[in-house]
């Protein structure tokens, strides 16, 4: 297993800026004048949103502005919570006219992700425009919509729906858990990570050193075009896995192109419109702090009000990372738990519970005392923890909805018979620190291909 890789400060102020304000700006006063049921509802929406409960946050917004439509405290709330949701009309609405850093970059995220380039543009210069905010996602972001005048993002051209293999490894190299899928780059083939805990797709800046708008091709089926692309130095990442990654897939990309990834089939999928829904997948809902910190609510334990938000970082290579919060929810001191080999103040165990969706998996392996960085602190909600790319290898995930929920699936072979429920673990075939059978070894080429769920 791969521990993390120190995550680099750039890249998380960057890639994941679409989520991060490093500085905040000057708030609006707070209305004397506002009614005591406005403030309670007002309140419990700020609070949900901290606690990671975006539709309680959203759903008490509303209910706050039914009664003071006007407030600019409630406005700002209601927005972020819209936004979270993908409800970009509307929080764009809500802060129109209201002048604050904070208010503007909410209306310039909700604007971007929208597709209107220039208002964008001048909603993000707003906000840069406070002293006290640094932001570099907006500064280059606002620099990629000024340049996009004419351009329709993220249009898909070719067929209908591609599969491209995902290689478990390349040149004697084992890639472990990483998403990692060949495609092309403005007409260079190259390796591309599946990111989740990025917002935008991010080229290495070996290769491009400014923001730019790029093509990517997938197999000889579906080119996408005018896709926004930053600039950032992948040569960490390219260390740590073996190979040369020359691009990071942000979440607004595999949104807008309906991806499916699949690690264990080998296989990822993109498509110009929603798959089918799949026969025997869960439904779960996932939001997006600030448009881009893609998260979803999974129980750490049987006990009533054991829900957790987690942050989803396909780019951290660890199964479970959580908080000491998260674990003293599922009834474990962390500080007790084994250290991991010579990594100081890291430490190992595992969940006796561990509900995501329509799925009960027991022992799942998690960490303790991981550094998840700064940028994950900034975001406003108590996250729980992170979930990493080698949980996700259990699963083949498909966005759907414009992103608003995924289908989980999960391989019928690495759970258990219905007499012991439908997706209890096999205690047989599954190693106690993992909920799921060891991946069997490939017969043949690594990467087979197998038609893709909902397009048979």
């Amino acid at each position: 297993m791969r521990l993390p890789l120190p995550s680099s400060a750039h890249l998380s102020a960057l890639a994941a800026g679409g989520v991060l304000v490093a500085a905040c700006g000057v708030f609006e006063p707070k209305v004397p004048s506002r009614a005591p049921l406005a403030e309670q509802w007002l309140t419990r929406s700020k609070l949900s949103y901290q606690a990671g409960d975006f539709e309680d946050a959203y759903d008490a917004g509303k209910h706050a502005l039914a009664v003071a439509k006007n407030d600019p405290d409630i406005r700002l709330a209601a927005a972020n919570a819209a936004l979270a949701r993908l409800e970009f009309s509307e929080a764009a609405l809500l802060t129109e006219g209201l002048a604050t850093s904070d208010a503007q970059g909410v209306r310039g995220r909700a604007l971007w992700y929208a597709g209107d380039l220039e208002a964008a543009a001048d909603a993000l210069d707003a906000m840069l425009a406070d002293p006290k905010v640094k932001d570099p996602w907006a500064r280059d972001i606002s620099r990629l919509a000024r340049l996009g005048h004419g351009r329709h993002p993220f249009r898909i051209e070719g067929g209908i729906v591609a599969a491209v293999p995902m290689p478990k490894g390349i040149a004697q190299v084992d890639l472990g858990s990483a998403h990692v899928v060949p495609c092309e780059l403005e007409g260079e083939r190259i390796l591309a990570l599946i990111a989740t805990g990025v917002s935008e797709v991010v080229v290495d800046a070996s290769s491009r050193r400014e923001p730019a708008w790029v093509s990517l091709r997938f197999g000889d089926r579906i080119e996408v075009n005018d896709v926004p692309a930053l600039a950032v130095d992948l040569t960490p990442i390219s260390r740590q896995l073996g190979v040369p990654i020359k691009a990071l897939l942000g979440v607004n990309f595999l949104r807008h192109v309906h991806a499916t990834f699949d690690r264990r089939g080998d296989q990822f999928v993109i498509r110009k419109q929603d798959a089918t829904p799949p026969p025997d997948a869960s439904r779960v809902p996932v939001w997006y702090v600030r448009g881009g910190g893609m998260t979803f609510r999974a129980s750490v334990t049987i006990k009533e009000g054991g829900e957790t938000p987690l942050l989803i970082d396909s780019g951290r290579f660890f199964p479970l990372a959580l908080e000491e919060s998260a674990w003293k929810k599922a009834g474990i001191d962390p500080k007790v738990l084994p250290l991991v080999g010579e990594v100081a103040n890291v430490r190992r165990g595992n969940l006796p519970t561990f509900r995501l969706g329509g799925f009960d998996l027991a022992k799942i392996p998690a960490f303790y005392g991981i550094e998840l960085g700064e940028a994950h602190k900034a975001l406003g909600v108590d996250f729980g923890g992170v979930v990493g790319a080698e949980l996700l290898t259990y699963f083949r995930v498909t966005f759907a909805d414009e992103g608003r929920f995924v289908w989980m699936e999960v391989d019928p072979g690495l759970v258990a018979p219905p007499s012991m429920g439908p997706t209890a673990p096999s205690p047989s075939s599954a190693p106690r620190s993992s909920p799921v059978a060891p991946r069997p070894a490939p017969s043949g080429s690594s990467e087979r291909v197998r038609a893709p769920r909902g397009t048979r």
